[in-house]
């Protein structure tokens, strides 16, 4: 059986056209992931979800800097080092030399990498006149969040391997940002010829970085194949080439793991989870996971633009039952949106207790005695910040049905129900965010501030002049202590005015084969697969 379901996968590249050697060695010698959806692109910068996230950003990539794992601190990546001014608004970064670019069937290089790459990925979104900035939609949701173009107000060469970043205001996120999966730098080289052609639109669907994979084939909702960038500057334990299975459905991903169809997979439930638990051939990590999941309110239409009725939501529902239902044992409740692993936490932050008899009070005061119609959004596909959302939306469901609210439950496919919501059709939605370093910043910002709406990222559609003075004030200083004070006070403000409810912080699991090795779960931003390989005695199943 198991030869037959090679021979299915062969078949299946021999029917898409594929070059490379059709037998099941070539096969076996890669690693095999099964992925739970199609990307949207190739480049991480136009999209936070972490299925375009886990496709690009550290297979076909490198950013400037990276976070390191164990620390959570920002370690040289293309920059082999940089410099902050004493003002805190000039950073001076050194390009390594003698980087490659991907070569490819549609691209050939003829230089390294430079300081052009870097002006060029970085003017791409924070210039509006710049010819590629409104390529492929011109939205660029992460560092739209941040308002980052506002702050930076020049990127200067000094020499071709040199280069400063110059800001209006102290930012002491700033090197942070530089690090999460966003930050990609793509080739000016290749954006300059495709713009010669006519055909800018190309570069984020066939995409040239430095990372240590290349893009060989692409069929969507089937397959992704990558095959290994031979010039890598970095490390790379595996040379044979990397596939993405694209299985939607998570108990058909499980199946294909425990047949050997595939070495990894994405987002396992808990049920699957606790049935691989013990089995020689399959290993289990976990960690502790800095996300959140959240349960949050359009306050741009009524009756959730009313904080009495968006507190007596929260006093309907009983958070702990819904997390021993929806998470079991391997997730924590939230107080805030940062998890108790941050330097920010304060386990003084409030909350807003069960309470149903309080629920239709509020409901009362806010003029709805006899409650209304709404509609909930369950996000449709597996995240590790929400691993069922359909079945915690029915809890809910039953929770506001006690007091009165008829709720209808939405749900779709997956790029449906990301467009919708930009669109705010939503009253209210189940979703969450994982972060991308280790800042707190990287959850307050995006998420509840004024520019977090129009990028995307802030689906309760939340703007308050008094938020966003707050988490402005936390960046102007690098005092932990002063920073911390000032998140204590931005948490207050959503206990007050209740945007979203946080719901819990989940942990993080990767199930693998145990003939995979490298694998690291990394707390911050999305899969690594440069690192991983396969064990000798296990290459031929």
């Amino acid at each position: 059986m198991r030869n037959l379901r090679f021979a299915f996968i062969l078949s299946v590249i021999a029917m898409f056209g594929c070059t490379e050697p059709k037998t099941a060695t070539s096969i076996q010698s890669g690693i095999i992931y099964c992925s739970e959806s199609s990307p949207s692109s190739f480049n991480p910068q136009l999209d936070t979800s972490s299925t375009t996230v886990d496709a690009s950003a550290h297979q076909l990539y490198d950013r400037l800097l990276e976070i390191d794992p164990a620390t959570g601190k920002p370690i040289p990546g293309l920059a082999s080092s940089w410099r902050v001014s004493r003002d805190g608004l000039t950073y001076s970064f050194q390009l390594r030399p003698n980087i490659t670019f991907h070569t490819t069937d549609y691209f050939v290089p003829t230089r390294t990498l430079n300081v052009d790459d870097v002006i060029f990925s970085f003017k791409r979104w924070t210039d509006p006149n710049h010819p590629y900035h409104s390529v492929n939609g011109g939205r660029y949701p992460y560092f739209d969040s941040l308002n980052l173009r506002e702050n930076i107000i020049q990127i200067a060469e000094v020499n071709h391997l040199r280069f400063t970043i110059r800001l209006k205001q102290p930012d002491a996120s700033f090197i942070t940002h530089l690090a999460t999966d966003f930050s990609v730098i793509l080739s000016a080289e290749y954006a300059d010829t495709l713009l010669q052609l006519g055909e800018p639109e190309r570069i984020d669907h066939f995409p040239v970085g430095t990372g240590p994979y290349k893009l060989a084939y692409y069929r969507k909702n089937q397959y992704i194949r990558y095959t290994p960038h031979p010039l890598y500057w970095n490390e790379r334990a595996h040379d044979g080439p990397l596939i993405f299975d694209i299985t939607p459905q998570s108990s058909l991903r499980l199946a294909k793991l425990m047949t050997g169809e595939c070495d990894s997979i994405a987002y396992p439930s808990q049920a699957e989870i606790t049935y691989v638990e013990g089995r020689d051939d399959i290993a289990l990590e976990q960690a502790t996971g800095l996300n959140v999941g959240f349960w949050a309110f359009n306050t741009s239409k009524a009756p959730f633009d009313n904080a009495l009725v968006r507190e007596a939501l929260a006093s309907a529902i009983d958070k702990t039952t819904i997390i021993d239902a929806v998470y079991f044992d391997s997730a924590t409740r939230s107080r805030s949106l940062i998890p108790p692993t941050s330097w920010a936490f304060s386990v003084d932050t409030p909350e807003t207790e069960y309470n149903p008899v309080r629920a239709r009070e509020l409901l009362a005061q806010a003029g709805y005695r006899n409650g209304f119609s709404m509609t909930l959004w369950a996000l449709p596909v597996v995240r590790s910040y929400n691993p069922d959302a359909l079945r915690m939306a029915e809890l809910i469901r039953g929770y506001l049905a006690e007091v009165g609210i008829a709720v209808e439950i939405v749900t779709s496919e997956w790029d449906s129900f990301r467009a919708g919501l930009d669109r705010g059709e939503h009253d209210s939605v189940l979703i969450g965010w994982s972060a991308d370093n280790g800042d707190p910043d990287n959850f307050y910002r995006p998420l509840l501030s004024c520019d977090g709406i129009q990028s995307g990222t802030n689906r309760a559609m939340f703007c308050n002049a008094q938020y966003d003075t707050i988490i402005q004030q936390a960046l102007l200083t690098t005092n932990i202590e002063q920073r911390k004070a000032l998140y204590f006070q931005a948490n207050l403000l959503i206990a007050e005015q209740i945007p979203l409810i946080p719901i819990a912080h989940a942990n993080r699991y990767k199930v693998f084969r145990n003939h995979l090795r490298g694998v690291v779960i990394n707390p911050y931003g999305g899969m690594r697969f440069g690192e991983m390989y396969k064990a000798a005695s296990e290459g031929a199943q």
